[in-house]
């Protein structure tokens, strides 16, 4: 059976996430939502924007690409799609997949060329009846990835008319209804307003569909507690590393309850050596640790959990529990990654307080033309120097072409996220 999906919808106004199409009540910060979704086991986003003009409309297109930059799953949008142009937006503001209203005149003339522009696996329909797929049956798997089914009683007459698979939006969690249609072999996954839901536990529902037979992409380690070596309490030591940035957060302790609990909701759980108890982080102080990978080191004695840290790790307020110093040596950082972001953050920080003499300031201050200028330039001075058998050069003129870009991209309001970003989609 192939692997079930549950998604997540969120519906922006004038940027901002609100409850549904027919209700404005606002929800959470909308970039919090969207990071929440993506650590607690929601395996795609649904934005609508449901703008009424164009100034809303950017406005929105600005918080989709946002949340883009926050999050590592899926993302898909649609809502005021009127042309091609507004494809290409929700496209290059980094969403993988972009709907078009089934109910909408001229949609599928739409879905066509931007099928063909861009491939079908990144098009998408939303429907509420069967008028769509009834009038376009011979040309939907041509041109559309995946169908947002709207209302669960058409299910059936969709199924007789087109094989393009399906995510289902269910008005209430009924399990049972749930189990069934996910039992289809058409359905990719199931969408609704109980999933929306800032409390729901996503990772106690693929739990209990898992035990249904539906397959979920939940946790399913490839070691079990009787593989790990524990120590003379009966414990393994878990160091705990935040996954974007590496920096070690904490260490703990897990007995073969808080192992298996860890795995099974998809946060951080401990054993407490001093109240001889578990505990789930943050449960009571809100600061969660979302699993992203464990690992058992080489002698399976010691546990590496990547997890994403919302709020600080340590009890103190501060982020790690490593903050005293012992003693420090001096060193030049040279990994790549924070390389080009503390240069780029230095690059940013120019920008907002301008230090006088800064060549920086300068090139800001000359325009973007004179930036562009630049990046030309220090371009073919790279090509110069590769005709050149001495490497030396070559490294010389690429670090002058990157600062240069960088201060491009600090002029355009890009990051390196959105470039790593686009780069993984490739």
């Amino acid at each position: 059976m192939e692997q079930k999906n549950i998604v997540a919808t969120i519906y922006l106004k004038n940027g901002q996430a609100v409850k549904s199409i027919d209700d404005p009540t606002p929800m959470p910060d909308v970039i919090e939502l969207a990071r929440l979704y993506n650590d607690s086991g929601i395996d795609k986003i649904i934005v609508f924007d449901l703008s009424d003009d164009d100034e809303e409309h950017e406005k929105n297109i600005h918080t989709i690409k946002n949340i883009n930059r926050n999050v590592e799953i899926k993302v898909c949008a649609g809502g005021n799609i009127n042309r091609m142009e507004d494809i290409k937006k929700f496209i290059y503001a980094g969403c993988l997949q972009v709907i078009v209203n089934g109910a909408k005149a001229g949609s599928m003339e739409l879905a066509e060329e931007a099928s063909k522009r861009f491939g079908k696996e990144r098009i998408l329909v939303s429907v509420e009846n069967v008028d769509f797929v009834f009038k376009h049956q011979k040309e939907m798997s041509n041109y559309f990835h995946e169908l947002l089914v709207l209302n669960t009683k058409v299910l059936e007459a969709i199924e007789n008319l087109t094989d393009v698979p399906y995510v289902v939006y269910f008005d209430e969690c009924d399990y049972e209804k749930i189990i069934e249609v996910l039992k289809r072999q058409n359905t990719r996954g199931i969408a609704g307003s109980f999933i929306n839901d800032p409390d729901t536990d996503v990772m106690e529902i693929k739990s209990q569909l898992s035990t249904a037979g539906i397959k979920m992409d939940n946790f399913e380690p490839a070691l079990k507690w009787e593989d790990l070596k524990t120590n003379s309490d009966g414990l393994v030591p878990v160091i705990v590393q935040d996954y974007r940035t590496e920096e070690v957060l904490m260490l703990a302790y897990m007995n073969e309850e808080a192992f298996r609990t860890t795995i099974n909701v998809g946060k951080m759980t401990y054993y407490s050596r001093s109240r001889h108890e578990l505990w789930t982080k943050g449960m009571t102080s809100g600061h969660i640790q979302f699993v992203k990978s464990l690992t058992a080191d080489c002698d399976f004695d010691t546990i590496l959990a990547k997890v994403s840290q919302v709020g600080v790790a340590c009890h103190t307020g501060n982020p790690t529990c490593f903050f005293n110093d012992i003693v420090k040596k001096e060193y030049v950082e040279k990994n790549p990654l924070k390389v080009l972001e503390d240069v780029y953050d230095i690059i940013l920080d120019r920008k907002a307080h301008p230090k006088e003499g800064s060549y920086t300031n300068y090139l800001f201050d000359k325009g973007i033309d004179k930036i562009l200028k630049k990046v030309g330039e220090e371009a073919t001075e790279i090509v110069i120097a590769a005709k050149n058998p001495d490497p030396e050069e070559v490294k010389y003129e690429i670090s002058d072409f990157l600062y240069h870009m960088m201060v491009l991209m600090a002029e355009k309001g890009v990051t390196w996220e959105d470039i790593t970003q686009e780069l993984s989609q490739r």
